[in-house]
């Protein structure tokens, strides 16, 4: 059975898509905890990120690193937090995070009333500072 984010990948479902590569892809959290909240998402559907082939890590972690240098300069935080947990979809993601304080890498206070203008703004916004990187 898909997770619910490879329906986002394969637009079975609306996603606010940032990157999209043959490797892996990156949207929109709908639940930021921050402006800019990002998952990185292996296309393969793997549940553990130990247990992802080695060249996919890189990958994700390279496409994570441009994600991250755009927020920095899209949204001005003093650090970018990233976070592997898992627990919510069995399918590997990176959270790329904008974040001023430790308080922004804490779930509790993601935002479940971010509206669909909101995200397409950022969206757009981050899209300005994206830098392509080599797949």
């Amino acid at each position: 059975m898909s997770t619910i984010f490879t329906k986002i990948h394969s637009r079975e479902i609306p996603g606010h898509i940032l990157w999209e590569d043959s490797k892996c892809f990156a949207f929109l959290d709908i639940r930021p905890i921050n402006r800019g909240h990002t998952l990185v998402v292996p296309i393969e559907e793997i549940d553990m990120w130990t247990d992802l082939p080695e060249e996919t890590t890189s990958h994700c972690m390279k496409i994570a690193k441009s994600i991250g240098e755009a927020q920095m300069e899209a949204f001005k935080p003093k650090r970018i937090g990233l976070m592997i947990a898992g627990f919510e979809v069995p399918h590997v993601h990176l959270h790329v995070i904008p974040i001023d304080d430790m308080s922004h890498l804490d779930f509790a206070n993601a935002n479940p009333d971010v509206s669909n203008d909101e995200l397409l703004a950022d969206l757009n916004h981050l899209k300005n500072f994206l830098t392509l990187v080599d797949q």
